[in-house]
């Protein structure tokens, strides 16, 4: 808007959600479909692709791994977790396993394009891509700014499946730095770092596997909500309410939702009901505390760091009823419906810890040690253009990167 539609914003990534939601409404997204194999966007943003885009995705950029197989990018003995190839807690998916080399299979096999994300094949697909978008879309070669966001997402897949105590995260994350690299790299050939402000961040962090924490004493473990024994909860909430099992209408973590019109049929009082049913929940194997959202709306909460992140996420139009926080390092191995090695999505703070760096434009190196949030991204960026910072934001601008 400040340029009057004359810069150019892109969103790219492996996933759908990592390139629509850092295009923005007025930018263009491309991600990676895993169905179709190739890079795709939507007609929300064009009524026809680009010529660039169509020869790209017929170059056939998906041949080279036909056969096959994420190999290690070192001699394993280099590697700290070099002999813990094959842990018990890894998911094996098939055809892939959970020990190297991993296998992506023919082009015809079930799930050879979903193979290539759960590696570092999916970052480097993601780092071709965005090169041919800097070069055909002329990224950075005039007097108004433009904005790139590449989002490598193949570690959180990594992540999920293997865990980040695995040689899968770990070499993963040897081959991200050089994809990094490489696109920097050329950012620097066809642009120039001192024309260029970069700022690396992740959406969020992530647990230990339990199994791995079991090594060294913690009390953890997965959290299975299907084996708890709920009848004693039931009766308590009959007796005291006259309705029980129908009162929850379903639980999608981290809210249980009421059956409201059961509550209103009933003439229940709403905040009471989820209160009782947050006291519950806090009985069951795992659960930390359960947040009524009636509380969170009327501002009845703790004030403390875990209070704040949970009322952070709730949506008075979007939101369920009671919000479940599982102790720290437990939760439900669920993955879009697989059995995983691990999951975020907590308010501990493991699954908030993430890198926040600034670099290029003249940028001088220092280290700051100060809490921080991803929400400062924004902020900061804006003050940096000098743009009126948008409606959602909330962050702190970091003042190191104005040079204040």
């Amino acid at each position: 808007m400040r340029s009057a539609g004359q810069a150019k914003v892109y969103g790219v990534s492996i996933k759908d959600r990592g390139a629509v939601s850092m295009a923005g409404h007025a930018g263009k997204a491309f991600w990676f479909s895993k169905a179709a194999g190739e890079f795709v966007t939507s007609t929300y943003y064009y009524d026809a692709y680009p010529e660039w885009v169509t020869a790209w995705n017929a170059s056939d950029p998906l041949e080279r791994y036909v056969g096959g197989a994420w190999e290690l990018s070192q001699e394993q003995s280099s590697y700290l977790f070099g002999d813990r190839d094959d842990q018990e807690w890894e998911t094996a998916m098939p055809g892939f396993g959970r020990t190297f080399p991993h296998a992506f299979g023919e082009r015809d096999s079930r799930g050879f394009t979903t193979d290539l994300t759960l590696s570092p094949a999916g970052d480097q697909i993601t780092l071709d891509f965005a090169k041919a978008l800097i070069e055909n879309e002329s990224l950075g070669q005039d007097e108004v700014t433009d904005y790139l966001s590449v989002s490598f997402s193949s570690t959180d897949y990594i992540g999920h499946i293997f865990g980040p105590s695995s040689l899968e995260a770990e070499d993963n994350l040897l081959q991200l730095d050089r994809a990094i690299a490489a696109l920097l790299e050329y950012v620097d050939e066809t642009v120039g770092l001192e024309h260029t402000l970069i700022a690396l961040s992740a959406d969020h962090g992530g647990p230990e596997a339990p199994g791995a924490l079991q090594e060294y004493g913690f009390d953890v473990n997965y959290v299975e909500p299907d084996t708890w024994d709920k009848a004693p909860a039931f009766e308590r909430l009959k007796e005291r309410f006259g309705i029980g099992e129908e009162l929850i209408e379903t639980y999608a973590h981290p809210y249980v939702y009421l059956n409201q019109d059961l509550l209103s049929e009933k003439g229940l009082d709403k905040a009471e009901v989820e209160q009782a049913v947050a006291e519950e929940l806090t009985k069951f194997p795992g659960v930390a505390l359960a947040v009524s959202s009636q509380a969170l709306a009327r501002g009845e909460t703790a004030d403390s760091p875990v209070f704040q992140a949970v009322l952070n996420n709730y949506h008075l139009k979007r939101s369920g009823d009671v919000y479940v926080v599982f102790e720290p390092q437990w939760f439900i191995a669920d993955f879009d419906g697989l059995h995983v090695a691990c999951t975020h999505g907590s308010p501990w703070r493991y699954d908030t810890y993430v890198p926040v760096i600034f670099a290029g434009a003249g940028l001088e190196p220092q280290t700051i040690h100060r809490h921080v949030s991803t929400v400062d991204v924004a902020s900061t960026l804006c003050a940096y253009l000098g743009l009126q910072p948008t409606s959602g934001s909330s962050g702190t601008v970091l003042e190191e990167v104005l040079g204040e």
